[in-house]
This record gives C-alpha cells, structure tokens and sequence, in this order.
C-alpha cells in the first residue's frame, strides 16, 4: 500500500493566489465587457532590462558553439556570479561574505521552502503574523506545524508573532524561545520595515537562545530610508545566526527568469540532539549538490549582467518606477479615505479595510464595483483580517486608472 505524507492533510484550502484567479476567473466569465486590473499577485510589469538581455543572447550564442559549450554547471553557481554578488551585494556594504557561502538558485521562494530539509522536524517555528504563506505551508508540509485549529485559525506548534498597526509592524519577541525566526524585511504582505537598532534586537534575541534567523530579503533593492539595513549581515553578529535569502525576481525582473541565492555563513552553527556543533554551510551545500543541478549558464550571465554599471543603472530606473507606482497607490487610497501602510520601502501597500468588513468580502467588493483585484490581508495569517494588500508592480496607466476607480467606487 502507498503511503502519502499526512501532513499535506493538515494545509489549510488551496493556496491563496490560486483562489484569488479562481475568483478573479469565474467573474470574468460572467463580465467578459469588464477591464480587470490585477494589483494582487506581486508578478512584474517591466520588460528585462537591455543589459541583462544582451547577455544573456550572447551566452546563448556560446551554448551554440563548440569551444564555449558548457554541460552540467556547479551546483553552488558559477564562481563569476557569486564573486559579482560578494562584491556589489556585501563589500559595498561593509560586509565580509565569502563566495562559498553564497549558493546561486532559481528563486527564493524554493529556498525558503527547501531549507527545512537540513533542520530538525522538532525545532519549533515562529513566524510573523501576517506573512508570506510559503514559510508556513512548507513547514506544515514537512510536520513541524502540528494540527490546525479551525476555531482560532493557528497551528498548534506555530509561534505567531503579530505584526500589526497597534504595535508599528514590530512583533514582540515570543515568551518560548522558538528555534527557527522568520523575518522578511522589507515585509510581504505589509511593506513594513525594522530599522538597524530594531532588528540588532532580533539578532541578540536569536544569540542568547541560540535560534536561527531565516531572513527574506528579497525586496532590499526598493529600500530608500537610511537607517534600513538591506541585508542582516549589517548587524553585528547576525552571521552566527542567520540565513538571507536574496532574489532577483522583483529587484531586475526575473520572475519568468528564475534565479535567487541564500547566503549561509561559515561560522552558522546548528545542533545535534546531543549538543555537538555541526555546519549549517555544510549541510546546505550537501543538500544543495544533491537535489539540485544548478542555475543556467545563460540566465547566471544574464544575472552577473545586473551588477554591470549599465545593468545597474537600467534596474534602478525599473524600481523607481514601481516606486512611483506605490506613491500613486499610496496616495490614492489615502484620498479615497483609507488608512494606508507601507510603500516607502517596498512595492507593496498595506491597507485597512472598512470597519465591519472582512478582507475577503473586501475583495469581492473591490473587484465587483471597481473591477481591481488585490489580496485579502487574512490570507497571509490570521492578525491580517480587516487589511488588504495591493502591489506596485502593474503599468502607469493601469495604476492610475486603478485608483480613479476605487475613489469613485468604494
């Protein structure tokens, strides 16, 4: 008899943007006169930039010649690449990151999801609240959730640390020192940030109990205040217990590209049940070498490409435009009446709904009489009820025409 993995049981309806185009489906269906404007899935507008696209031609043109040919690549990614990344990503900062620590992948959200498999199914998970969904479904997935409880809506062995307006999207530290720490900063679904002070407590916090740090930093290139830290690397201490996970996808529009790195420190430690210290560089790149065969020749040129003078120049101008996309947004809603979060340092604006109202029924209200789609706040964990995200990422016009439609009809 075949036997499934139960906890796939435990996941909780379909996954949140599959319901959301189910919805947005069945109503297009029926209005098939309506214009839909999606400003719900954080998928980019902006054409890949003309430095990454003449790269990545012309190293296609060498997988076409026989003395440039290149079969199976590193797993870790191409030394060209990830010396780029220490370079501009970390060096320009301050940061000392060495290339072997640094793995080259197809996207984050893989590696958010994949690290689980070199930590304990005992270790106990704490997440922010709201958060992007893969962090919780991909540890429900692997048993470290337990069950869920319907009433409450949490998973039993789920630390859940709201990030909400009462508290200025700052969680409080838990009361039961969790093992793995979730922090995705510039946050998704909020667009809420730490300042460096800020997150040095998390860095502290994680020392004194020896937990581990799991830290998205996917949208650090839209960050514009100073005293925002782009990676966690800035605080002092952070490599003893921190993992970051970076992406390419929004900073130089690689969603339909795919390609990502998760940055794991030599002097990270993790423990055995009896206490002896083990690599967790090691063990990554163990499972790395062994699940995975590697990024692309073309699209690893096509990534290098970014860090080029021109490439950067090009990205720059593609994330200021989302930028002025979320200050329209931002705008916009704040005239239509709405308290407004977020969209200084991310491309995604956190809103609260009308009072009485559910975030799902806001959803409906919003594509029915304004034909925009967003994302329902509680879709992203139980402290998001009553809020409501849009993203930045749609054209100018499509933006512009958006909010002429929620102020005239919400």
């Amino acid at each position: 008899m075949i036997k499934i993995n139960e906890n796939f049981l435990e996941l909780q309806d379909s996954y949140l943007f599959s319901t959301i185009a189910k919805k947005v489906a069945d109503f297009q269906s029926k209005n098939p006169d309506k214009k839909i404007i999606k400003l719900g899935i954080g998928d980019v507008t902006r054409p890949i930039v003309p430095a990454v696209v003449e790269a990545m031609k012309k190293a296609v043109d060498e997988m076409g010649e026989q003395e440039t040919f290149r079969g199976y690549g590193p797993e870790q990614g191409y030394e060209f690449l990830r010396e780029k990344i220490v370079e501009m990503d970390y060096q320009k900062r301050g940061v000392q990151i060495n290339p072997d620590e640094i793995f080259v992948s197809d996207g984050a959200k893989c590696d958010c999801g994949n690290i689980g498999d070199i930590l304990g199914i005992d270790n106990i998970v704490a997440i922010t609240d709201p958060v992007y969904p893969v962090y919780l479904d991909t540890n429900v997935m692997t048993g470290r959730a337990g069950k869920y409880d319907l009433e409450k809506g949490v998973y039993e062995n789920i630390i859940y640390m709201p990030a909400i307006a009462e508290n200025n999207f700052i969680p409080d530290f838990p009361e039961k020192a969790p093992d793995m720490i979730y922090l995705c900063l510039p946050n998704n679904p909020t667009g809420t940030t730490l300042t460096k002070s800020e997150l040095k407590k998390w860095v502290d916090y994680a020392k004194k109990n020896k937990s581990l740090i799991l830290f998205d930093s996917a949208y650090e290139a839209f960050i514009s205040q100073e005293d925002v830290p782009h990676t966690i690397y800035e605080i002092e201490g952070a490599k003893e217990v921190a993992i970051e996970f970076r992406s390419f996808s929004k900073t130089a529009g690689f969603t339909g590209i795919r390609c990502a790195y998760t940055v794991v420190p030599k002097e990270l430690k993790g423990y055995t049940k009896s206490g002896e210290e083990i690599s967790l560089n090691h063990l990554w790149n163990r499972r790395h070498g062994t699940k995975f065969n590697g990024v692309s020749y073309p699209v690893q040129r096509a990534a290098e490409a970014i860090y080029s003078e021109e490439g950067q120049k090009q990205i720059k101008e593609n994330i200021q435009y989302y930028m002025e996309n979320a200050k329209i947004i931002k705008e916009g809603l704040k005239e239509a009446g709405f308290e407004v979060f977020g969209g200084v340092n991310a491309p995604y604006i956190w809103l609260k709904v009308p009072q009485g109202m559910k975030s799902w029924e806001f959803f409906d209200e919003l594509l029915t009489k304004a034909n925009v789609v967003g994302t329902p706040g509680v879709g992203f964990g139980p402290s998001g009820e009553g809020y409501f995200r849009l993203t930045a990422f749609g054209t100018r016009e499509n933006t512009i025409e958006a909010m002429e439609k929620i102020k005239k009809n919400i």
